[in-house]
């Protein structure tokens, strides 16, 4: 079942879509299982609250932009019609991978757009 309403804002390290019918354990899971499948590693998780990681840290530091490294931040808030807001935000900047780096950043968070759109 399709629950994705529509995007409310796509800004620079920031995405916003909103969704029906489901709750916020629900939602939580269906992320989890689908960004795990995806390579992530879900570093801290609440009910709401998800923070994901790709990737090395050290070796992106140490390698540039030879080595993807991806982190991602999750917030869900319920709104008074009983919809769910989603926010991903870009917990990682790119700048260790220098401009490729960056665009790798960007490049991947538009790609979690169109997976967020089609939970």
């Amino acid at each position: 079942m399709l629950y994705f309403v529509k995007n409310l804002q796509t800004a620079d390290g920031l995405i916003s879509n909103l969704y029906k019918n489901v709750t916020i354990e629900d939602m939580t899971k269906k992320i989890t299982f689908i960004m795990e499948q995806q390579g992530y590693k879900i570093l801290d998780q609440g009910i709401g609250n998800l923070i994901m990681e790709k990737g090395s840290r050290i070796q992106r530091l140490l390698l540039g932009a030879f080595i993807k490294y991806y982190k991602f931040s999750v917030t869900m808030t319920p709104t008074q019609e009983n919809d769910l807001t989603v926010n991903i935000f870009q917990q990682s900047s790119g700048m260790s991978g220098g401009l490729i780096g960056m665009k790798q950043v960007k490049t991947e968070l538009a790609r979690l757009n169109f997976v967020f759109a089609n939970i």
